[in-house]
């Protein structure tokens, strides 16, 4: 069984909750592990001068979002067939979710896809990483599971500092659990900083852009 992050609430099948965070994930993951090797792959593209090579990234993070949305429709279908009551109340903060995990995710393409043309070994090492974080987010466990158990201090400051346990935990609040949208807080203060590190990774991606064409 499952809880949400503010206490007990009538649940639905496991099936269904691992579904609103694997949903996300797989767009998250798959945009930065496609990044991470856009500007090599499209070398031909980077050396033509009135090309803009911000594109690249950008596309692979959209292409992805397009492939979440149309799985949101098949979430949909089985919220409906488990009769998951839906509240507008919540629904309305579902796109706010969405545009802050673009933030996010946009940011990290761009200064994936700029480094990894300068260090052709980021784009191996992303994979291994990703693994680790995804096990270091509550997606396939409750985050009502970590506060709940002896889970230490420390460990419990980690998973509150991985931008993406925010993320999850406001897809399943709104998607999967009954009751208010609690994590507002977390999901502003979140997108905060996903529009920092979107402006600091497109600052990171313009100051390499020059050296891109004699590197790819």
């Amino acid at each position: 069984m499952c809880c949400r992050a503010g206490g007990t609430k009538k649940l639905g099948p496991r099936a269904l909750f691992l579904f609103c965070g694997l949903l996300p994930w797989t767009w998250f993951s798959s945009s930065l592990i496609e990044s991470s090797n856009v500007l090599i792959a499209g070398g031909n593209l980077i050396k033509k001068v009135m090309f803009p090579a911000e594109i690249l990234p950008i596309v692979s993070v959209l292409s992805n979002l397009v492939h979440f949305l149309l799985g949101l429709i098949i979430l949909v279908i089985f919220l409906i067939y488990y009769q998951r009551p839906l509240q507008l109340s919540e629904l309305v903060w579902f796109p706010a979710v969405v545009f802050v995990q673009l933030l996010l995710t946009l940011g990290l393409a761009l200064i994936l896809s700029a480094l990894t043309v300068h260090f052709r070994d980021i784009k191996d090492i992303l994979s291994n990483l990703l693994a680790l974080w995804f096990f270091a987010t509550p997606i396939i466990y409750p985050m009502q599971q970590l506060t709940d158990s002896g889970t230490p201090g420390w460990a419990k400051t980690l998973i509150n500092l991985n931008p993406f346990t925010h993320l999850a935990v406001s897809y399943q609040e709104i998607l999967f659990y009954e009751g208010p949208f609690g994590h507002w807080k977390w999901l502003i203060a979140l997108g905060v900083a996903s529009l920092m590190l979107f402006l600091f990774g497109y600052f990171v991606f313009d100051r390499l852009r020059d050296s891109f064409a004699e590197e790819v």
